[in-house]
């Protein structure tokens, strides 16, 4: 067996987390005083925050040659910067976290010994969530029970944004990345081996969650039109639905005319079905428009993301083109 230890490497996306970083620097300094069997080498990457938080990336950075950071050019998200920061990476595997302290450093060694066990991706999954509202709970589980029911993949039933990639992984994931990536869709979709540790998320402790209702709608866009073609066949089978009612109304009035011979009665309950076709017709648009956005995003190839700044760190190797 070789006595070299593996590199893991641990990507952190931080967008305004000021409050926080000083926390979270000294909880990882503690974590990796006690870290013997593999060496670490730590990315933060800056989705272009507008506090502080650059600043005290480059001091931290400066005082540790093995932490690295990049900062984005423009805000593109967590699942972009998590992305960006894979494509830096040098090690044998990687790891992702958020950068709030939810999510323990101290979770990463028991995923390492599974990866060296043979697991390629190893999902840190949030059994239980501290300090969560219940409106927020309701709405996350029902998302990751369509998904589940509706999708063809299959994600943690409570969500994950925490795991280890193998780097066959991560390559893979370069080679086929959307546009508009659901970063836990992308890599399920991915295959490979995969094991799951279950944790409880902790309550942060500082500063502001980001994960706002448009950022969350966002994410329910781009995973359902990524990794589902529920929306479209419901569409087909409303339509289909809409015609038959349509027609069986037709019979019905034709009937009332030749049977009855009065007048055709029901301005009100027209007026109802018309407003009710418009409104059905218009949410369809809207679902078909989504596809198609998606679709004229992948045509451009546009890079996901453009650095403006860096430090410690070593440009991505290109793919191969075999």
């Amino acid at each position: 067996m070789s006595s070299v230890k593996p590199l893991v490497s641990i990507v952190i996306p931080v967008y305004n987390e000021e409050a926080c970083l000083p926390a979270l620097f000294e909880r990882l300094k503690q974590w990796l005083a006690g870290i013997e069997n593999f060496d670490t080498e730590i990315l933060f990457v800056d989705d272009h925050s507008t506090d502080t938080t650059p600043a005290l990336l480059a001091e931290a950075c400066g005082q540790h040659s093995s932490w690295r950071f990049l900062r984005l050019a423009t805000n593109s998200g967590s699942h972009i910067a998590i992305f960006a920061g894979l494509e830096h990476t040098q090690g044998d595997c990687a790891v992702f976290l958020a950068a709030d302290l939810q999510d323990p450093p101290e979770l990463i060694a028991d995923m390492v010994q599974r990866w060296q066990e043979g697991q390629q991706v190893v999902w840190a999954v949030r059994e239980k969530r501290d300090g969560v509202p219940a409106s927020e709970m309701l709405f996350a589980n029902t998302f990751y029970w369509l998904m589940n029911r509706f999708s063809f993949i299959t994600v943690p039933p409570k969500g994950s944004d925490f795991a280890l990639l193998d780097q066959k992984v991560i390559l893979a994931l370069r080679s086929s990345m959307s546009a508009s990536p659901y970063l836990m869709g992308e890599i399920a979709r991915l295959g490979f081996s995969q094991s799951k540790l279950f944790y409880t998320k902790a309550e942060r402790v500082e500063g502001e969650t980001k994960w706002n209702l448009s950022r969350k709608l966002q994410l329910v866009a781009d995973a359902f039109t990524g990794f589902s073609f529920v929306p479209i066949r419901l569409m087909s089978y409303l339509g289909m639905a809409a015609s038959l009612l349509g027609l069986i109304y037709t019979v019905v009035v034709i009937l009332n005319k030749i049977i009855v011979g009065g007048p055709v009665d029901g301005w009100s309950s027209l007026m109802v079905v018309v407003l009710l076709m418009g409104g059905f017709q218009m949410t369809m648009l809207g679902v078909l428009g989504e596809y198609l956005w998606r679709t004229l995003e992948e045509s451009r190839q546009r890079p996901k993301y453009f650095v403006e700044s860096a430090g410690n760190l070593t440009p991505p190797e290109p793919l191969s083109e075999e």
